[in-house]
C-alpha cells in the first residue's frame, strides 16, 4: 500500500515555432554568440553563501543564456535516421528566482526547453512552448509578469539567431 497521493489536471500550452533562411550552423552560431553559456561559478557563489554578489553578477550578464544542450539529432541514428537537431536548456537563473520564490513548481519549467532542428524539407527552425501559457498554470500575477517578459526575451533572441 502507498502513502503517495496523485492528482492530474489538463494546461493548454501554446507552441511557437521560428523558421529561418539561414543554415542550420549559422543559427547554432549565432545562438550561441547572443546567448552564451551560463557561468556555473555563479552556483558556486550561491554554494558558498555569497548571495549579494551572485545577484551582482546576474544582473550584469545577459538577459538569457545556455543551461545545457544535448544533440538530439544524433540520437535519432539508433533509429537509423540522420538529421540535425540541438536541444537547448535557455533561460536565466535570476528570472528563474523571481517566478519560484511565488510557486516553486513553476521550477519545473525553468530553463525553457528549445528546439532548433531541421526537418526532412530541409526547414530550420526554433521550436518551444510559450512560456506564458506554461507558467500560466500556477495561476500567480506575479509568475504571470515574469513569465511574459520571458516570453518578449526568449523570442527576441531567436528571431535574432535566426535572422
Amino acid at each position: 500500500m502507498t502513502n503517495a497521493l496523485y492528482s492530474a489536471r489538463a494546461i493548454t500550452v501554446e507552441h511557437v515555432t521560428i523558421s529561418s533562411t539561414k543554415p542550420f550552423e549559422d543559427v547554432r552560431a549565432k545562438l550561441v554568440t547572443l546567448a552564451p553559456r551560463i557561468d556555473d561559478g555563479i552556483f558556486t557563489l550561491l554554494r558558498y553563501g555569497e548571495g549579494t554578489r551572485a545577484l551582482r553578477e546576474l544582473e550584469a550578464s545577459p538577459p538569457l543564456a545556455i543551461f545545457g544542450q544535448r544533440d538530439h539529432g544524433a540520437l535519432l541514428a539508433i533509429a537509423g535516421l540522420t538529421c540535425r537537431a540541438i536541444q537547448y536548456d535557455i533561460g536565466n537563473p535570476l528570472t528563474a528566482s523571481k517566478m519560484t520564490r511565488h510557486r516553486l513548481s513553476a521550477g519545473l519549467y525553468a530553463p525553457i526547453r528549445v528546439l532548433l532542428r531541421e526537418d526532412a524539407a530541409g526547414v530550420i527552425a526554433f521550436e518551444y512552448d510559450r512560456p506564458a501559457s506554461v507558467f500560466g498554470q500556477f495561476g500567480n500575477d506575479e509568475v504571470d509578469g515574469v513569465a511574459r517578459q520571458l516570453d518578449s526575451d526568449l523570442q527576441a533572441l531567436l528571431e535574432a539567431a535566426a535572422s
